[in-house]
């Protein structure tokens, strides 16, 4: 059902739901991902999210609960088969919805963070299979699609990671509370910060808010916001005839060559070096 999928991510006319396949560009798969719920049905992917680099298959889906910087790398199957995924965008007001009606027996230990893989079911695989067949019928969509989306929710809230779910959902969490700082620095990564001041706007202590930041994010805000500038600096890069003097000026760079540095450590090569190459291989993928 998601094999005419192409590679980058492709709408499936079902909301939030998007599927892709096939070897993905790297620039692609260096981006901040938004809160999803991804399963994999052929092949396999390892992301690197901060220092963590997480393994997952087709026996296994990822929740990501908040906005983060990630690193992805796609392998084929050991059968030849391509890489083949399919993701649910998370949506907290539909999750809050779904959780009024849950048994607080449901809930369970919170550890930290803010990305994790678990084992597929096949309850959860089986309500997958019935939303993707909605492709088939479009018609079908606005009736049916809420209640299998609610239904892979619920999959994954029963699940070891369900925390996840149910805390970016729940206002005043721990979660919610960092999440709330990730969009601040998603939608002012240009701006210079002062960390206190980021921890008292959801009523933190520093050194608090710096130990779960760290644990939802893999990184420190500091790093997170870096990590970000450089991202929509490979796109400006990518996208525009712009100097690199005006990308990193754009971005929050008061220092060029510092900005030369971290790029370099990022992705591999100094930015023109970086974005040759990147524009090459998009070169001959579109030629084919």
């Amino acid at each position: 059902m998601a094999a005419h999928a192409g590679n980058w991510r492709t709408e499936t006319g079902i909301p939030r739901v998007a599927m892709v396949q096939g070897k993905i560009p790297a620039a692609a798969l260096a981006a901040v991902y938004e809160p999803m719920i991804n399963l994999i049905l052929t092949g396999s992917k390892t992301m690197t999210v901060g220092e963590k680099v997480f393994n997952y298959d087709p026996a296994s889906y990822f929740v990501m609960s908040v906005d983060l910087p990630a690193v992805g790398e796609v392998h084929p199957a050991v059968t030849g088969e391509p890489y083949l995924a399919v993701s649910l965008t998370i949506d907290p007001q539909r999750v809050a919805t779904l959780l009024e009606g849950l048994s607080p027996s449901m809930m369970n230990n919170r550890p930290e963070g803010g990305f994790s893989v678990a084992s597929v079911t096949p309850e959860l695989l089986d309500a997958w299979v019935r939303m993707l067949r909605l492709m088939k019928t479009p018609d079908d969509i606005p009736a049916l699609a809420p209640v299998y989306e609610r239904e892979i929710l619920y999959h994954v809230l029963k699940g070891p990671h369900g925390w996840m779910l149910r805390d970016i959902a729940s206002p005043g969490t721990m979660l919610a509370r960092i999440s709330n700082a990730i969009q601040w620095l998603r939608h002012n990564f240009a701006e210079e910060f002062v960390v206190e001041s980021l921890a008292g706007r959801e009523a933190m202590s520093v050194s608090a808010f710096h130990r779960h930041f760290k644990a939802v994010t893999a990184m420190s805000p500091l790093q997170y916001q870096k990590r970000v500038r450089l991202l929509h600096a490979r796109t400006m890069l990518l996208g525009r005839q712009q100097s690199v003097t005006y990308v990193a000026q754009e971005v929050g760079y008061r220092s060029v060559p510092q900005f030369n540095r971290d790029y370099a450590r990022v992705f591999g090569l100094p930015p023109l070096k970086d974005v040759a190459q990147l524009r090459k291989v998009m070169n001959v993928r579109e030629s084919h």
